[in-house]
């Protein structure tokens, strides 16, 4: 009888074991060996949490092909990605197979903290392809994600070569960063080896959950277009439910001088922003009107930003007014749309800093007169009430603390010479524009003031009607209502009784 253990069966059950002992230590070296080179996470456990890199984040690991808004698992941790993929074709600028590329008004921000002691933060950015520059900011988060602050100044990155950009870390605090995207809709960027350095090497993730924080849905449209207003997350509100405003809201008195948002109508273009809505002179580089709308769920405890900025959403053709177009004038950068309306949270309250928002204002004006007309609106919200506010200016030439003025920044900025407020003040609720016809508690206060050094502290001194603006500037206010009530409204003088 033959031997089993000698014959074909047992020969081919020897070749079969040692195809079986291959294979697991080729894919045992292979593991270790990708691990060791690119820093990809090694397979979770069921029950445990995947490993994570130190940084530099490199992209290497991602797969992300598509922009649409998506967590990514990458080396380091949990990103999230906006307007943004992970980037592998040849016009790609990248020091591995993969870089991060944002379009339009991209981001990407990391799901997770690393802990406090980051002394440097280094950015590696180049233009995709044979794009045109792209302009982005480094912003950083020090509680968990909820808010953040930017870091250092704009980057404008153009050209193929990858450039490193340093910024100063946070070492008392455990941070996470988010790259944005801040120029228009016609370049792409690449982001690539993104260094967080500590005084001991490297930094690693503390956490990889995903907490706070939101991307706004930037959706890109042709120049032409209408205006898309960016979708705000779920908003904060009060204990009797008071929602923050909407971009709807900003506008539901009306458009006051018909503008759109077409480029080639510089006088009168439309800019839409979550938290106004602008009618803009770029010839005077100021704002005709801005539009807003404040309810009790706008007001919170974001500390003031004081980022002043230029505002990326316009055309590029247009001028862009800079916070050094005001220095040494003698006149403040002063807000339309207040910094104090917008305290919800720290995204909203830093937007009220953009250019667009700004006009040159002396200062009595800006720190008295209209402080304190400020603080009387943001005390009706308080009291209960929500106020539908047009700000606007006209004319030309103002008196600052250097004396009078018609232009700033070789003509570039035009001082007005008159400024003016109308506030359509009713009870909270719902159904605004018809209770706007039939509640009894409805007021309008409508103030015109000098733009002079010397203005009156007492903003009550001004008090006027929306038919006398109107007559003064050309607009229609108020034109979202039926005639009859726009025609009661706007021939009202309030007393300005402080309640």
């Amino acid at each position: 009888m033959a031997n089993p253990l000698r014959g074909p069966t047992f020969a081919f059950m020897r070749y079969s074991f040692l195809i079986i002992f291959l294979a697991l230590f080729a894919c045992s070296q292979q593991s270790a060996d990708t691990n060791a080179t690119t820093g990809s996470r090694q397979p979770a456990v069921s029950g445990q949490q995947p490993a994570v890199a130190p940084f530099p984040e490199t992209f290497e690991t991602g797969s992300k092909g598509a922009y649409s808004e998506a967590d990514e698992p990458l080396a380091t941790g949990s990103w999230k990605f906006a307007e943004a993929l992970i980037g592998t074709s040849p016009q790609d600028h990248k020091r591995g197979e993969r870089a991060a590329r944002l379009h339009n008004l991209g981001r990407i921000r990391m799901n997770f903290d690393v802990p406090a002691g980051v002394q440097r933060i280094t950015i590696s950015a180049a233009a995709y392809g044979q794009d045109d520059p792209s302009t982005w900011e480094l912003w950083l988060s020090r509680d968990g994600g909820r808010s953040y602050q930017q870091s250092g100044q704009r980057i404008e990155t153009r050209g193929p070569q990858l450039v490193p950009h340093v910024f100063e870390g946070a070492v008392g605090q455990p941070i996470r960063l988010e790259v944005r995207k801040t120029s228009g809709l016609n370049s792409r960027l690449n982001i690539d080896d993104i260094r967080l350095e500590t005084a001991q090497g490297p930094a690693v993730a503390a956490n990889t959950g995903v907490s706070g924080g939101y991307f706004e849905n930037r959706g890109s449209s042709s120049p032409t277009a209408a205006p898309q207003s960016p979708a705000r997350p779920p908003q904060p509100t009060t204990a009797n439910s008071q929602p923050a405003t909407t971009p709807a809201d900003n506008l539901a008195l009306g458009n006051p001088s018909g503008a759109t948002s077409d480029p080639a109508n510089a006088s009168n273009y439309l800019l839409v922003h979550s938290e106004f809505t602008i009618g803009y002179h770029a010839g005077r580089g100021i704002p005709t009107w801005v539009s807003w709308h404040i309810g009790r769920g706008d007001l919170g405890k974001a500390p003031r930003q004081n980022n002043f900025r230029p505002d990326a959403g316009l055309p590029r053709q247009f001028y862009q007014v800079s916070p050094a177009s005001y220095s040494r004038s003698g006149f403040d950068k002063g807000h339309n749309c207040p910094s104090g309306d917008r305290t919800a949270d720290l995204d909203a309250n830093s937007a009220t800093f953009l250019m667009t928002n700004m006009v040159p204002q002396a200062p009595q004006n800006n720190q008295q007169t209209w402080a304190h007309l400020e603080e009387y609106g943001r005390g009706q919200v308080q009291r209960g009430q929500e106020v539908y506010i047009i700000m606007g200016s006209y004319g030309r030439g103002g008196t600052g603390t250097n004396g009078f003025a018609q232009t700033l920044d070789q003509g570039r900025v035009t001082v007005p010479a008159r400024i003016w407020k109308v506030m359509v003040i009713l009870p909270e609720g719902q159904n605004d524009l018809q209770r706007l016809t039939t509640d009894p508690n409805v007021r309008v206060l409508a103030i015109d003031t000098p733009n002079d050094n010397s203005v009156n502290p007492d903003w009550q001194q001004y008090l006027t009607s929306v038919d006398r603006i109107e007559a003064a500037t050309g607009l229609d206010l108020l034109s979202a209502l039926p005639r009859d009530t726009q025609a009661r409204l706007q021939k009202m003088v309030d007393g300005g009784k402080m309640q």
